[in-house]
């Protein structure tokens, strides 16, 4: 989890930098999952399910498929685009299939990370991919190794695979609850076998996971609007706990792992999925809607126009807009073009980083009273930039605002976050956070009018990241960070 700077950086560039470096200011989107059964075209409409999950990572890609008789596993850095031609997508036959877009929240960034995971052992082959993270599987791991387990990869899923493997039960089906039955963590996960797609879902609901319908076929994926692609069915979600197994298009299932209290990820509406998604069953458009209305309820500003940071303080600041009867208007246009490495100018440009994705419209900012929208600030080191290019484009006032509250605690349930060092919250007043970001004011959604935005029952989520409160153990290192933290942020008021 505790990834630096560096560990986003490309290793082998002279003197240009990532397109990734320029958004570290804010977390990142975890990986996601797609499956289809009894499909003739199951490969490429993996392809497609994967293409709408971009957002999701960009890492790494990969689809194992299966014939009835052998999996065959194609993994690519990059996206799916990239990742993915005719040739590829041919070699991939058969009418099941899993695919899996990454961004990683723990281990290294290498093919030997990319997902799906493909093994043969004594249950024939299995492939799996995986959308959360396992705090203890670093300790799993070592106990394995000691006892003689070979690992080809620093991922957690991969503990969880061996885990399947060693078993002693008669199937895979079997095997995969008394693997997981006493994990702690977030896992949203597919296997395949030659003649079985299984899907299971932590007993929490960290991460969603949804169950879809495309003719006679099944469809599971980490998103709906991966469904919407490829004219699949939403047909609900796949409950916490739950275990589907679908043979020969006949789906069974179960609820194989011990129940517990409901701690559904609350980012995913704020931030991580898309808007055209139903997450939890509900509309994530509709929920940061709503943050943005309740956000100009709670955090009214005196202004003439109303600004959205793209893309995704759009639809928080269209509701902001109606809300205060205040003129909405794109006032930053981002370059959605950047690639993955690009070279920096040799006469520097100040904030380049930024102004490579994000541009002022001058002639609408000029002489304005602004009101910024967007779904959090993380370090703060961004957003400083963008209310300097804002400033410097001619507006009058800058008055921020973010649709949700201020971010104070790291994730351990499979988001890459930044250690609570360097959130800027978890150190900073309000006051002081304006101060460095050198706006005119910041107001921050409250976690009571996030929560009712979204339509989820506080009892149902996790927001751990808002008020510390972690659903779950995490690992004892993480829990001595935590401690050491939080002693000293106490301490100094």
């Amino acid at each position: 989890m505790d990834r630096t700077a560096d560990d986003h950086q490309d290793t082998d560039r002279q003197d240009g930098f990532t397109g990734e470096e320029i958004e570290l200011d804010k977390f990142r989107e975890e990986c996601g999952v797609f499956g289809i059964h009894g499909h003739a075209d199951a490969a490429r409409l993996t392809y497609l399910g994967l293409y709408a999950l971009q957002h999701r990572g960009q890492e790494s890609c990969g689809i194992v498929s299966s014939n009835g008789k052998e999996l065959r596993l194609e993994r690519a850095m990059g996206h799916v685009s990239e990742a993915f031609d005719q040739s590829r997508l041919d070699r991939l036959e058969g009418s099941s299939a899993i695919g899996h877009v990454r961004y990683s929240t723990a281990g290294d960034v290498s093919i030997r990370e990319a997902q799906p995971f493909l093994v043969t052992c004594q249950h024939g082959q299995i492939a799996v991919c995986h959308n959360g993270n396992l705090p203890f599987a670093n300790e799993e791991r070592r106990r394995l190794e000691l006892e003689g387990a070979i690992f080809s990869s620093t991922s957690d899923t991969e503990v969880v695979l061996h885990g399947v493997a060693r078993s002693h039960t008669a199937s895979v089906a079997e095997a995969i609850p008394e693997v997981l039955r006493d994990t702690e963590g977030a896992f949203s996960m597919l296997f395949l076998t030659p003649t079985e797609l299984i899907a299971i879902r932590d007993p929490r609901g960290f991460r969603p996971l949804a169950l879809g319908r495309l003719g006679d076929s099944w469809v599971v994926a980490s998103e709906t609007c991966a469904f919407d692609l490829i004219d699949a069915q939403y047909v609900r979600d796949i409950e916490p706990g739950e275990m589907i197994v679908i043979n020969k298009e006949v789906l069974r299932s179960s609820h194989p792992l011990p129940e517990r209290p409901v701690s559904m990820c609350i980012f995913e509406h704020v931030y991580f999925a898309r808007p055209d998604s139903l997450i939890y069953g509900h509309s994530v458009n509709e929920s940061r809607h709503k943050m943005g209305k309740r956000l100009a309820q709670e955090q009214p500003a005196d202004a003439d126009l109303i600004v959205p940071v793209p893309d995704s303080g759009t639809v928080a600041a269209i509701g902001y807009a109606a809300q205060s009867k205040t003129s909405f208007r794109f006032g930053l246009v981002r370059n959605h073009y950047v690639g993955r490495t690009f070279i920096e100018p040799r006469q520097s440009i100040r904030s380049f980083g930024v102004r490579i994705k994000l541009n002022p419209v001058r002639h609408l900012i000029e002489g304005r009273r602004v009101v910024l929208i967007d779904d959090s600030i993380v370090r703060g080191t961004t957003s400083k930039k963008i209310v300097q290019m804002v400033r410097e484009a001619g507006a009058k006032e800058i008055h921020v605002r973010i649709s949700c509250p201020p971010t104070i605690s790291p994730c351990y349930y499979g988001v890459d976050t930044p250690n609570k060092a360097d959130l800027i919250a978890a150190q900073m007043s309000v006051a002081e956070i304006c101060k460095f970001i050198g706006a005119d004011s910041l107001g921050y959604l409250s976690l009571e009018g996030m929560m009712e935005a979204t339509g989820i029952s506080p009892q149902k989520a996790c927001v751990a990241c808002w008020n510390e409160r972690y659903p779950t153990r995490i690992t004892a290192k993480a829990e001595t960070m935590w401690e050491r933290d939080h002693e000293a942020v106490t301490t100094e008021g």
